[in-house]
């Protein structure tokens, strides 16, 4: 492939998986939680509670910015501070009941909506976008 067509090409591929996020998470607009936001419930869901640095660093931000979302988030309900388990000096973020079913419903809504989109496509396409997906995780975890 020439230069210009894979410039091209790595252009159109961002573009296509911008707006797939995109639809993806109007999917869940109802919620109006920011990415950041989504990202940390997320986070806590699936591997507990953690500090807020330790949030900042898995975000690749600033504690202090984490700290505005945490407090953002904790305004909301979603999610509460708590004593950690061993260090007296550190606070853990967990997400709250009402957190978890956010974030549940978020989910579920995001899936529904892949499914629904996905199941228009024929076998074939299916199959391709399937295998493009395992690349792109590759290419993302190099």
């Amino acid at each position: 492939m020439p230069r210009k067509a894979l410039d091209i090409a790595v252009i159109d591929l961002i573009q296509s998986i911008g707006l797939l996020v995109r639809r993806v998470r109007a999917a869940t607009s109802s919620h109006e939680l920011s990415l950041t936001e989504a990202f940390v419930m997320g986070r806590l869901g699936k591997h507990g509670p953690a500090t807020t640095a330790d949030l900042a660093r898995a975000e690749g931000m600033k504690p202090q910015s984490m700290g505005t979302t945490v407090a953002a988030l904790e305004e909301m309900g979603m999610v509460e501070r708590k004593a950690h388990p061993t260090d007296g000096r550190q606070v853990n973020i967990s997400l709250t009941a009402k957190g978890s079913v956010v974030r549940k419903s978020a989910k579920d809504a995001k899936q529904t909506w892949l499914m629904q989109a996905i199941s228009q496509l024929d076998e074939s396409e299916r199959e391709t976008l399937f295998k493009a997906g395992e690349i792109i995780k590759r290419l993302a975890e190099k």
